[in-house]
């Protein structure tokens, strides 16, 4: 279960973020919210959520009339004019975790969305205060965008401000400008994070890491002392197979012909093979 749009709001005021908030009836669009809260001094603003061919998401937020060109923008990436779409949307429930209508930067403020790429218009660090809906469209916020970048950085989502209509040249000797804003394949969930730091065990520094092997305990002092015995000579026979490839490879070939020898005697004679066995 994702947060509420009550729990984001407490958040925003425990981080002294000033904001004006604005309640309407539900709205799925631009054009619908404009009717709304038209009357105040916050920009309109949209927001895409997209998708990669390797299930990686993107939410863009820009101001409502920035010019995106998914083509344009997907080389930017490095995917190529085909490389980006928008994501399905069951992904909302399942990534965002909010109702459709509802995406925007404060979508990030769920666990299962931090491994979510951002990219923000550099048009809203010009405004005087931007509009989102926080987690529900039936309320919008007007924040700055100082308050917003300090949201996002509560959250270990530096923020990422870009020219969305730019169009650079992207070649050989020309890489994509937007790479760096592709997340990272893999990514750990962050409830999960302590749990695999913790269940790696660290090797110390000079020595490998220990065998995972249970150990042999000698029941007296003999059997000790031949268990010791045979771990350095089978030590040593080991290292001297492996620093004489020509003697490993002779007898890789001897074993390689006696069972290739034997699987043609049981096939003509079972019996002398059995006897050759034995």
């Amino acid at each position: 279960m994702g947060y509420s749009k009550e729990q984001l709001l407490t958040r925003l005021k425990e981080l002294h973020i000033e904001f004006e908030q604005h309640e309407h009836p539900v709205v799925m669009t631009v054009e619908a919210l404009e009717k709304h809260v038209g009357h105040s001094n916050g920009a309109l603003c949209k927001n895409l959520f997209l998708k990669d061919k390797k299930h990686r998401f993107y939410i863009v937020s820009a101001l409502a009339d920035t010019k995106i060109d998914l083509k344009i923008l997907a080389q930017r990436l490095g995917f190529g004019k085909t490389g980006l779409r928008m994501a399905p949307q069951e992904s909302l429930a399942e990534i965002l975790q909010v109702p459709l209508g509802c995406v925007t930067p404060f979508s990030l403020f769920n666990e299962s969305a931090r491994g979510v790429s951002l990219l923000l218009d550099q048009g809203l660090r010009i405004k005087e205060q931007c509009l989102f809906h926080p987690l529900s469209n039936d309320v919008t916020i007007a924040i700055n965008a100082s308050g917003l970048d300090k949201f996002l950085n509560s959250i270990g989502k530096p923020p990422v401000y870009v020219d969305l209509e730019d169009n650079p040249p992207v070649g050989k000797d020309q890489p994509p400008d937007l790479a760096y804003a592709v997340p990272s394949d893999g990514l750990i969930a962050p409830d999960n994070l302590e749990k695999s730091a913790a269940s790696v065990v660290p090797e110390k520094k000079g020595h490998a890491a220990a065998d995972t092997k249970p150990e042999v305990k000698a029941k007296t002092a003999k059997e000790a002392s031949n268990l010791k015995k045979g771990s350095s000579s089978n030590s040593q026979g080991l290292a001297t197979t492996f620093n004489d490839p020509k003697n490993l490879l002779k007898k890789s070939l001897e074993r390689y012909q006696m069972w290739f020898f034997l699987r043609s005697t049981m096939r003509t004679s079972p019996n002398m093979a059995i006897n050759l066995v034995l």
